[in-house]
């Protein structure tokens, strides 16, 4: 069943079906509490972190950079649904942090590419890997439709909330 909101009308009331998965979304907040995440960190990344006030919004900012080479600021604003301002304060504090670099960007000079500081790949690495051994637990469990199902939920779902 679509689920498109009208202006000025009550959202719709969710299904028995729907409400099975969304009481299932506050049972992953522990995952989320910024002890657990420090319990994963290496030392290296948690005391980079801790000295130079850095929070989860700049740590969010880490793993875009793991898999998706450079990027420039714009690009890191639009992946996190953030401001090009609050992106701009995000990797200045991370560049000043050493966790981050910022170069020119070879074919437009007025870019600046963000990319990973070598010294922290390693320590991001180990982390996300960490991080995501409960997620790969789940999707191993999952044949490749079930997959494809739940790739297709989170994506949708993300660009709901971004859309709106």
């Amino acid at each position: 069943m679509p689920h498109t909101p009208e202006p000025g009308k009550a959202p719709r009331v969710p299904t028995p079906a729907e409400l099975e998965v969304i009481g299932l979304i506050p049972l992953l907040e522990p995952f989320f509490r910024s002890g657990a995440v420090r319990d994963l960190m290496p030392e290296k990344m948690r005391e980079a972190m801790e000295a130079n006030g850095l929070t989860a919004r700049h740590g969010a900012v880490l793993p875009q950079l793991l898999s998706g080479g450079p990027l420039t600021v714009g690009e890191i604003a639009r992946r996190l649904h953030v401001s090009l301002p609050t992106a701009s304060e995000l990797v200045g504090a991370l560049n000043r942090a050493g966790m981050v670099t910022r170069t020119e960007d070879p074919a437009n000079r007025r870019r600046i590419l963000v990319a990973l500081a070598d010294a922290y790949r390693p320590a991001l690495e180990t982390f996300v890997a960490r991080r995501s051994e409960p997620l790969l637990r789940a999707l191993d469990a999952l044949t490749p439709e079930e997959r494809a199902g739940f790739l297709a939920g989170l994506t949708g779902w993300v660009r709901e909330i971004r859309e709106n």
